[in-house]
């Protein structure tokens, strides 16, 4: 049975194959664990890209490690390889080919991973830890790039100690995403810029932010042409922007929406709100997935304006989520961000990574 193909497996009902019986809430979706997870909170997670046959898993956490898994078709998950660095591991992603991954971390370095030798090296440095490494692939260059609290955005060739490119920002960079050839940053103080990558990384615009609170994620997404278009940024007051980048009607376009509240978002009432930790689109129905400090997921239907589906709340936060290429498979990881400071840490509780079948439930809404 092939719990990841397009038919689903499991059904989107998330009866999962270990049938829940006891009280336990660590994983109220029933969804599948992946062995062997980080011993510290997980602060990023990344698929292999098309080109990989198969499916693998990357993860960085504040245990300085990054792992990778091989994730099969029937859910089963192999721990393949690990790597080091000597601080928390904040951001990875994957070479266009698959045969590397980049790691950035706290320990001011960016490390490049070959999979197929097993070998780390440091290709990046900074004068602060790196919140952010993005691999860009133009038609006459490619290169990494490393946003970092040094408030500088750097380029690399991975075959020189030096960068090629070196852009100041206003502000310690907080998230950024790539979409060739589409970049944007968003930094403290609520700043937001949008760079150009065609011949060279070039400033294409600085956006006043359509948020009020600190930026915590940030993700473009594409047109029906499959080009970058704009992009969803998350902030630590439960609301998501979206906002285009040339839209026709700015006004009526771009749109903010609350979410990862308490008692719902359409209330008088008072409520507990959470950070968006991590938005990620999905690579075939463009609609968007949205996880929180609040312990839940949810997906939504950014052209609809709704929301397709919240998930049951997990005893922990949860800090980063994904899609594999195909968007077959949702990955989020449970673990404690520190969102309400060091008295609610508990070191006994575990971290964790679930996979869920998303063929079915990121569907777009059927147009009226």
């Amino acid at each position: 049975m092939s719990l990841f193909s397009s038919t689903g497996g499991f059904g989107a009902g998330g009866t999962g194959m270990f049938g829940g019986t006891t009280t336990d809430n660590h994983n109220p979706m029933k969804d599948i664990e992946v062995t062997s997870p980080p011993d510290d909170s997980i602060a990023c997670l990344s698929f292999s890209p098309p080109t990989l046959p198969g499916n693998f898993l990357i993860a960085g956490s504040w245990a300085n490690d990054v792992r990778c898994w091989e994730v099969q078709d029937n859910g089963q998950t192999i721990p393949k390889a690990q790597q080091m660095h000597t601080g928390p591991v904040l951001d990875v992603c994957w070479s266009d080919d698959g045969s590397k991954v980049f790691t950035a971390s706290c320990d001011k370095t960016a490390k490049m991973w070959d999979l197929n030798s097993n070998q780390s090296l440091q290709i990046a440095q900074h004068d602060a830890p790196i919140k952010t490494v993005h691999w860009i692939k133009a038609p006459n260059y490619s290169c990494i790039m490393t946003g970092s609290w040094d408030k500088t955005l750097k380029f690399w060739d991975t075959r020189s100690p030096n960068p090629l490119m070196t852009l100041q920002l206003p502000e310690r960079c907080y998230c950024a995403d790539v979409v060739y050839p589409m970049a944007v940053v968003a930094t403290a103080e609520r700043g937001l810029i949008v760079y150009q990558l065609e011949n060279q990384p070039s400033e294409f615009r600085r956006i006043e932010s359509p948020l009020k609170h600190q930026h915590r994620c940030v993700a473009i997404f594409k047109d029906k042409q499959n080009k970058p278009t704009g992009f969803a940024l998350g902030s630590i007051e439960g609301r998501v922007a979206i906002h285009y980048i040339n839209p026709p009607n700015p006004a009526k376009d771009n749109f903010t929406f609350k979410c990862h509240r308490s008692n719902g978002t359409n209330t008088a009432a008072p409520q507990d709100i959470y950070a968006v930790n991590g938005i990620a689109f999905h690579p075939v129905h463009g609609t968007l997935a949205t996880v929180g400090s609040d312990g839940r997921f949810s997906f939504w239907d950014k052209d609809a304006r709704t929301k397709l589906k919240t998930s049951e709340q997990l005893d922990q936060p949860i800090s980063a989520c994904g899609f594999n290429h195909n968007g077959n498979i949702f990955a989020y990881s449970s673990s404690y961000d520190w969102s309400k400071g060091h008295e609610f840490y508990n070191p006994q509780k575990k971290n964790y990574i679930f996979l869920r079948n998303a063929a079915e439930e990121l569907k777009p809404r059927n147009k009226k």
